[in-house]
């Protein structure tokens, strides 16, 4: 199974949730990949099912490498230094070089850029020549003239192991549930809107372990904030869903470091205690079905209360929040509905409308062990030998 780990936290709720008695796992090996790994977010999979079977291994990848570059087995072992981000060894037809601001090769313990050399190097970027001699040039360390390196942005160190320790990006670039997104471009396309005098944007991780945007603004003069809902129609015209914050928080002034740096690791967490529709009165919800929507969309959001009409992708929410939210109400509901009527459906008002349509929503017996006799049947039908296979 090849998942980021934002992904695989998923699958490990339903694991943590599944009976008791349920079929065992059959899966031999998990590769995280696409983001940063939480080591100690591994602790529970690890207490139910040991570090040996399925194996863990941990890739640091880079799509203009094709794509895999290192790998690193993972045990429980490594909790004890889960604070810590390793991304092990090199693999065999690739080649990393830690290299500083002059091109020179770092020692053991020092911070370096990760460069990339080997057969998987491409050969840059599509029809984009400036950002392609940005970041691809010769390998000054190969016999072959036609050996290329690729300069990732992203900093590491050896460790006396041999292990490598990945320290962040070099640059604004984050990576959440796996999009790479510059952080750059957004405060680009904020402060393009007019009553946007300048903005700041992060990756913040909260409690859950969910990395969530969060833009900082100061408006031009004579200017009111604008509206969180025009902001984000603003930043769809230009930029992909997953690029468009999860908060937007308005400042008189940013903090500033001694230099006169914006600092970042000073500027406040969002207050999420309203609703996209806080420019009016908040709707209430107008029934226990809408109730309890409401309740469950503001445990995953991380809000203190919502509008009926309020959007679940306007609040923060995505696809992979969705598919745990849609798996708490069915059950809560004691009924079968599909996740895609969620995506279609975006408010507490039009969701619980939907599912109060019987073709939509047919209520179901909860029956465990049904289920339970229904998931060891397919275990035993993907057990047994298929002819022509060795």
């Amino acid at each position: 199974l090849n998942q980021t780990p934002s992904a695989f936290s998923q699958l490990d709720a339903a694991d943590q949730s599944a009976p008791a008695d349920a079929v065992g796992l059959s899966l031999r090996t998990v590769i995280f990949g696409g983001e940063a790994l939480d080591i100690g977010r591994l602790r529970g999979w690890w207490e139910r099912h040991g570090d040996a079977s399925p194996r863990l291994v941990n890739m640091y990848g880079i799509t203009e490498t094709t794509v895999h570059v290192t790998y690193r087995p993972l045990s429980q072992a490594d909790l004890a230094t889960a604070s810590r981000s390793m991304i092990g060894e090199v693999i065999p037809d690739l080649s990393i070089y830690l290299l500083d601001p002059l091109g020179q090769p770092v020692p053991i313990g020092a911070v370096g850029e990760i460069h990339v050399g080997g057969e998987g190097v491409a050969r840059g970027y599509h029809h984009r020549p400036e950002l392609t001699a940005d970041r691809f040039g010769p390998n000054p360390f190969s016999s072959d003239p036609r050996a290329r390196l690729y300069r990732s942005g992203d900093l590491a160190r050896w460790l006396p192991d041999g292990d490598l320790e990945y320290l962040g990006r070099a640059d604004q670039q984050v990576k959440i549930r796996g999009f790479r997104i510059e952080l750059g471009e957004i405060e680009a396309t904020l402060t393009a809107h007019p009553a946007v005098a300048s903005a700041v944007v992060i990756a913040r991780t909260d409690d859950s372990g969910e990395a969530r945007l969060i833009a900082y603004g100061t408006t031009s003069p004579d200017q009111a904030a604008p509206e969180t809902t025009e902001l984000r129609q603003h930043l769809a015209k230009h930029l992909p869903d997953y690029m468009v914050p999860a908060h937007f928080v308005w400042l008189e002034a940013f903090p500033l470091t001694a230099n006169g740096k914006v600092d970042r690791a000073a500027l406040p967490d969002p207050v999420v205690a309203t609703s996209t529709s806080a420019a009016v009165a908040i709707e209430p919800m107008a029934n226990d079905l809408e109730t309890t929507i409401a309740q469950l969309w503001c445990q995953a959001l991380g809000v203190a209360t919502l509008d009926r009409h309020d959007s679940f992708f306007d609040l923060g929410g995505h696809s992979m929040m969705i598919v745990q939210v849609h798996k708490q109400l069915r059950s809560l509901l004691d009924r079968e509905f599909p996740v895609t009527l969620m995506f279609k459906h975006a408010s507490v008002a039009a969701l619980a409308a939907a599912l109060r349509e019987p073709a939509d929503a047919a209520p179901t017996e909860n029956n465990a062990a049904r289920e339970r006799a229904q998931r060891q049947q397919a275990a035993r039908r993907r057990r047994r030998p298929r002819g022509g296979e060795s």
